[in-house]
């Protein structure tokens, strides 16, 4: 049987955004040098996407409190969301047409462990509204990616999905959901052992036919 859905990673999966986030985190940071004193640099910033948002927070401001880890991170994500949802990142290429080649097939879902509002930004700025059924993330309810994956695709009625996403956790978020991972391999990260491998996102219908249930 072939799968019902796709459920996709954001960053590193379908767009890099790095330039734009770390643009804004350094607005916010130069603004609280009691917090931190260095700009965040690309490599730091690259290192913590697909992170959850707190342990994001003790590796950037190590020596703030909770408190504060969370004030700067409500701080940044929301000047991230403004700036992001009207200029957008950069998409991998042949996004848009590959999703709608996939979208005549598939049931196409967004599960990230972002902020509320960085999905949306995403849709609004490169006007893919017409391409996603779904999204989740852990701002709207605390939740793990991989407890996600399963509650999207319990209200979804889905049963067969794959995960795409290109780190360890987007591979362990797969196991949870007890769905086969695909492994973006042009992204961030790396993967333990995938069960298959995406070398450029517009491959993508083309893996998808290999995959059975």
């Amino acid at each position: 049987m072939k799968a019902e859905a796709i459920l996709f990673d954001l960053d590193g999966t379908m767009w890099d955004a790095v330039n734009g986030i770390l643009l804004t985190w350094n607005r916010v940071v130069e603004n609280h040098p009691e917090c931190r004193k260095e700009p965040i640099t690309p490599e730091e910033l690259s290192g913590c996407l697909g992170l959850p948002m707190t342990e994001i927070g003790e590796r950037l401001f190590p020596n703030a409190s909770q408190e504060e880890q969370q004030m700067l991170l409500d701080e940044c994500c929301e000047l991230e969301n403004q700036y992001l949802s009207e200029h957008g990142g950069i998409l991998y290429p042949k996004l848009e047409e590959t999703l709608l080649v996939l979208k005549k097939e598939y049931k196409l879902f967004v599960v990230s462990n972002c902020q509320q509002g960085y999905i949306e930004s995403f849709i609004k700025a490169h006007k893919l509204e017409k391409c996603f059924d779904d999204i989740e993330c852990w701002g709207n309810n605390l939740l793990p990616k991989g407890e996600n994956n399963k509650l999207i695709m319990k209200r979804n009625n889905v049963t067969r999905a794959v995960y795409v996403g290109d780190t360890a956790g987007d591979e362990e978020s797969a196991r949870v959901a007890g769905i086969p991972f695909v492994f973006a391999s042009y992204g961030f990260g790396e993967a333990k052992a995938p069960d298959y491998v995406l070398p450029e996102f517009a491959k993508l219908p083309e893996v998808m036919e290999g995959v059975q249930f």
